[in-house]
């Protein structure tokens, strides 16, 4: 930093109504006294109004205090799709006072394992699907009771029984288990119908949830987010998203996992608090029941990341649909282009508001204000949120300059499930908390990420951020998506190798290195070029670009200049 460069700090407006809440449990019966009659989720056709969702998890929490020894503070794993019971176990949990572990139902045994011993989880509900990797690793686990539930469980008859045969006898999605000691959801609510629950008092700092990070620097850690923390980060969204919704009025498609912070914070805590509707999908991958779907909802909201608004785009079934009704499209979980962002505009409408956030940050830590999008940038920070960016000598850094982000706020973690050191690393003494990725803070009060700190390409001393190369890439009309990554290289210490996936069987390498040519720099452009069918992709579909790293590192380069 120059000597005569002031050092920038971006903050939020004043978070209003914080202390309204003491805890996510004070928002949902807030919410159920308001909206009782109001739709609050459904999926595959079955509506759970904010009532029948009061009275559902009440029964699980009866349950959870009569059937079994569990205590306030004991963790609960919930390892669900987007199906109905994912927010009655939630919210039941919740109200026998217990946190809970999100858990992706995609999840191998060895992560499954570590993730249970870690939370030292006394408890499961998991689909039928999921629960021969349970029966693998129980035994090396601290879980004394396990809920399954199958598909339909929440479905009346005889659409039921032939949801849950379906899967189990035609699509063949369940294999065998055996685990003697479980409970069948349909059990516990109906035991729990006849006993009262008594609802748990929580304090704001008592954890609510241990949602776990993807791991992507080593084994994942559990970020202990508060009642306090997700409560902050509903209100937050109010603020800024609020203007743009009206309550009780709105139905919003939820296609990306909700055990996932991101759907998690919006259409658990967000939606439910403004009393709208969330549409829940259990597969997006299934682009054609996905838009089936789409088709019989008036929908008014739709929350995604750009891989999917690339693949709904490219079907034209999606582009025949109604979207007079859509107001309010948000983006997160991923870098969004500016090709992805136009061609949904294109389409439907409808503009994409880019937020950002972390699991760490509840998550929400910025957000682009409806009424006046700025493309590429990830908005402002959201209400009581401060953001500053450090140089490389750990200096407070000025605008326009490049940076790793750091966050403080309430929104941000009480730290890491018993990990101190970890905690200590991310969050300092002031409590900032590093986000590791590369920002730029404007004078106009909006945010820019360059990219992941761990993602920088370093080419002949220079910083090549991939994000920049994906994102020119994603305007060639031949184009479908692709990543960028560095590899080895003896001359250069890294090369910049991109992966592509092409609607245009003609589109080769030279061509898009001559696009790439245009537009970058000459160090940026991308020396390998590969083509594939597919990119790998989490389940929340952002792409792996580590995976791809170590792909690159086993086998030749392709297409060198």
């Amino acid at each position: 930093m120059s000597e005569n460069a002031t050092p920038a700090i971006l903050t939020g407006q004043p978070l209003e109504k914080l202390d309204d809440y003491a805890s996510v449990m004070e928002v949902f019966h807030t919410s159920v006294a308001r909206f009782g009659d109001k739709p609050a989720f459904s999926c595959m056709g079955r509506v759970l109004s904010y009532a029948e969702l009061d009275h559902l998890s009440g029964h699980f929490a009866a349950w959870l205090q009569r059937e079994t020894d569990l205590d306030p503070g004991d963790r609960i794993a919930i390892q669900l799709p987007n199906v109905l019971q994912f927010p009655v176990a939630v919210f039941g949990a919740l109200r026998a006072g217990l946190v809970v572990v999100n858990t992706n139902p995609l999840y191998t045994e060895r992560e499954m394992a570590h993730q249970f011993k870690d939370a030292e989880v006394r408890a499961i509900v998991i689909l039928a699907n999921m629960a021969a990797k349970l029966e693998g690793i129980l035994e090396r686990t601290d879980i004394e009771q396990v809920v399954v539930t199958e598909l339909g469980d929440l479905h009346s008859f005889p659409k039921r029984p032939l949801i849950n045969a379906v899967v189990r006898h035609v699509k063949k999605l369940v294999p065998a288990f055996s685990l003697p000691g479980a409970t069948p959801f349909r059990r516990v609510l109906a035991t729990g119908a006849r006993h009262p629950h008594r609802e748990v008092n929580r304090e704001p700092d008592d954890i609510a949830a241990l949602q776990y990070t993807g791991g992507t620097t080593g084994l994942a850690k559990g970020a202990m987010l508060t009642h306090r923390n997700l409560v902050a980060n509903m209100l937050q969204a109010r603020q800024a998203i609020g203007p743009a919704l009206g309550e009780g009025v709105e139905t919003i498609i939820a296609p990306l996992p909700v055990y996932h912070i991101y759907t998690f914070t919006v259409n658990c805590l967000f939606m439910m608090e403004t009393g709208n509707h969330s549409v829940l999908i259990p597969n997006p991958r299934d682009l054609n029941g996905f838009v089936k779907t789409l088709k019989q909802v008036r929908f008014t909201g739709f929350i995604g990341l750009n891989t999917l608004f690339n693949a709904l785009c490219n079907r034209e079934d999606f582009r025949q649909l109604d979207f007079s009704r859509l107001h309010l499209t948000i983006s997160g979980g991923m870098a969004l282009t500016r090709a992805s962002a136009t061609r949904w505009e294109e389409v439907t409408g409808c503009q994409v508001a880019e937020g950002y956030g972390l699991t760490e940050t509840s998550p929400i830590v910025s957000f682009n204000p409806v009424d006046a999008i700025q493309l590429g940038t990830i908005g402002k920070p959201v209400a009581g949120t401060e953001v500053k960016v450090l140089d490389a000598d750990g200096q407070d850094a000025p605008f326009d300059a490049a940076g790793e982000l750091c966050v403080r706020g309430p929104q941000v973690m009480k730290g890491y499930w018993r990990r101190d050191d970890e905690t200590a690393r991310s969050i300092d003494d002031q409590g900032w908390f590093h986000t590791g990725d590369i920002a730029v803070l404007q004078p106009d009060g909006y945010i820019r990420i360059v990219d992941r700190k761990k993602d920088m390409i370093l080419v002949s001393g220079f910083n090549v951020y991939p994000n920049e190369i994906e994102d020119v890439v994603a305007a060639h009309p031949g184009v479908v998506e692709s990543a960028a990554v560095g590899v080895p290289d003896e001359v250069s210490g890294e090369a910049i190798k991109l992966f592509v996936v092409s609607r245009d069987e003609g589109l080769d390498a030279e061509t898009l290195r001559g696009w790439c040519r245009k537009e970058l720099a000459g160090y940026k452009v991308p020396r390998f070029v590969e083509f594939r069918d597919e990119l790998p992709k989490t389940n929340v579909g952002k792409v792996l670009r580590r995976q791809l790293r170590d792909e690159a590192g086993e086998r030749p380069d392709e297409h060198p200049d």
